[in-house]
Formats: C-alpha cells, sequence, structure tokens
C-alpha cells in the first residue's frame, strides 16, 4: 500500500541552499513539496536580499516542477512586525489548507531557526530544517558534485570584492573565497541562483548582465537568455 507523503511548503529564494533543501527532501520521499513561497519586492518584481528578476525565478519553479507562492513586500520601510503579520497571514491560508510543514535550507544559524520556529509554533505550524548542522565545506562541494549550476547573484561588499558577483559556484570560486568567508555563504556573505541540478527538469536559460552596487552589497543582473525550454526539452526530475 502506498503511504501518503506530508505537504510542505519549501521557503524558496531561488539560492543553493533552497536547492539543496529541495533536493533532500525529495531524497527522502516522506515529503510533497507543494509550494516554493518566497518573498518579492513589490515596486521592482526581484526576490527580496537576492535582487533576482521575478521572472527568472518562475522560470525556476516551472523547471523544477513546483508551484511558485509570491508573497510581496515594501522594498522600503517594511518593518519587521509589518513581515510578521503579512507571513502570519500567508502561514494561516497553508495551515487551513491542511499544510502544517514549512522546510527552510538553513544550515547552523540557531536564532534563526528559533526565531522561524516560534513563528510558526504561534500558527500551530512546525519547521523542516533538511540541511541543518551539514558542514558547509562538505555541502557546497555536494551541492557542486551532485551537477548543480548556480551564480552568485549578490555579494556582501564587506566581505568579498565586486569580482565576485555574477561567478559561477566551482571549485575556482570555493578556493578564491577569503578567509573567514562561509563556504555556504550561511552567514550572509553572498546569495545564489541555481539554473540547473539534479531537481530541474531542464536548465533555467540565464545570463550575467551588469555589476552594480547598492550600500555595501554588489548585485549581478542575471538574465533571461532565451524563451523557457519546457517539457519537450526535459529530463526525469531526480532523485
Amino acid at each position: 500500500m502506498t503511504v501518503a507523503r506530508e505537504k510542505a511548503v519549501l521557503s524558496w529564494s531561488g539560492g543553493k541552499d533552497s536547492a539543496m533543501a529541495l533536493y533532500e527532501l525529495r531524497k527522502t520521499g516522506n515529503f510533497d513539496v507543494a509550494a516554493l513561497l518566497t518573498t518579492v519586492a513589490e515596486t521592482y518584481e526581484r526576490v527580496s536580499h537576492h535582487g533576482v528578476r521575478v521572472e527568472l525565478l518562475e522560470q525556476q519553479a516551472l523547471a523544477v516542477g513546483v508551484p511558485l507562492h509570491k508573497v510581496y513586500l515594501p522594498p522600503e520601510r517594511c518593518t519587521n512586525e509589518h513581515y510578521e503579520a503579512v507571513m502570519k497571514r500567508t502561514m494561516l491560508e497553508y495551515r487551513d489548507a491542511g499544510i502544517c510543514r514549512v522546510a527552510f535550507g538553513d544550515i547552523f544559524l540557531a536564532d534563526l531557526r528559533a526565531y522561524r520556529e516560534r513563528n510558526l509554533a504561534g500558527v500551530g505550524m512546525t519547521a523542516l530544517f533538511p540541511l541543518w548542522h551539514r558542514e558547509t565545506s562538505e555541502l557546497i562541494q555536494t551541492f557542486i558534485g551532485l551537477g548543480f549550476r548556480a551564480y552568485l547573484a549578490c555579494v556582501d561588499g564587506s566581505k568579498l570584492t565586486m569580482d565576485f558577483a555574477g561567478r559561477p559556484i566551482d571549485t575556482d570560486l570555493i578556493r578564491d573565497l577569503p578567509h573567514g568567508v562561509d563556504p555556504c555563504g550561511e552567514n550572509g556573505e553572498f546569495h545564489s541562483f541555481v539554473y540547473d541540478g539534479p531537481i530541474f527538469r531542464w536548465p533555467v536559460p540565464v545570463k550575467v548582465g551588469q555589476v552594480v552596487q547598492r550600500d555595501t552589497r554588489y548585485f549581478a543582473d542575471l538574465l533571461p537568455d532565451a524563451e523557457p525550454r519546457g517539457q519537450a526539452q526535459g529530463r526525469p526530475i531526480g532523485p
């Protein structure tokens, strides 16, 4: 008899930790990821903090075969109270639909984990952390070894120089990271956009555009490179 898998929502930025979390959730066979939940700066139509165009995230969600749920936030003066109110309404909608689990790609930030768990408990939901306490050097090498492909979309200029923005995540990048920079950027040193890998049915066509500075961060403007490839050129999702 086939056992029904538990439905979950995955907090989704489009970056490597999100992608690895989805990979691990699928590998267990215990969860059905019903939606990818992302926050978007409403004026700019870009992913909050990462600066990636929503169009690319939509293509990405299509390629991995999971619906994208966009929650819009004001790009400026979005207080923590406003954010929490918006997310509470969103989570209550999922809970009322029978989905009580939310997964995150966090690795070792205990305060952030406690914050997420506390907020979810307030609406009768629980959190999943499929990457929790993975050693970050091992995790990034596993990411590369599995065939994931990604670009750095945003880097913290206090930790990394401008030329890191837009670089692919590969062994050369990991070798070039300065001492003290986490290999997975878990402390906010960089954010990424994943465009191919074992969870994808086809690659998202993307190219690196202009790199711009905003405050202390450098953003690589990632651009759609062609029409989405679609199912005809797809490949089976794994694992």
